[in-house]
């Protein structure tokens, strides 16, 4: 069974940095794929970023490059940075993996199977 636990939320001011860390337990093949994804409310859930092991692949979302990135240490752990932040980016953060895929889809959320309890990250102005 695979495990996700994600930490490093917390309420901050709008500028400021946080990194974001995800602890996947029980990797097989079916978490191979790790993505980042946030969901505010009343709003669906959006991908931010994803990092396929197997073949060392990256994505994130145009709609946070320059200010987000995925990265990744030989511990197991998936981290989300996130710089300059903004009050639209308040929302809870969730960690997932799942199956290998292709960069291309690994912004789909229905491709992941396995999810962590998010993180709320409130960014005031």
């Amino acid at each position: 069974q695979v495990g996700l636990v994600e930490s490093g939320g917390g309420s901050v001011r709008a500028g400021d940095s946080l990194r974001l860390a995800c602890t996947t337990s029980g990797r097989t093949f079916e978490s191979d794929t790790n993505g980042w994804f946030r969901q505010a409310p009343g709003k669906e859930r959006e991908f931010l970023a994803a990092h396929i092991w197997a073949y060392g692949t990256q994505a994130v979302a145009n709609s946070v490059k320059g200010r987000f990135a995925i990265s990744t240490d030989r511990s197991n752990t998936v981290y989300l940075q996130m710089m300059n932040l903004k009050p639209e980016d308040t929302a809870v953060y969730y960690c997932a993996a799942g199956p290998r895929t292709l960069v291309k889809d690994a912004t789909d959320k229905t491709k992941y199977t396995f999810w962590g309890r998010g993180t709320q990250v409130t960014v005031s102005s």
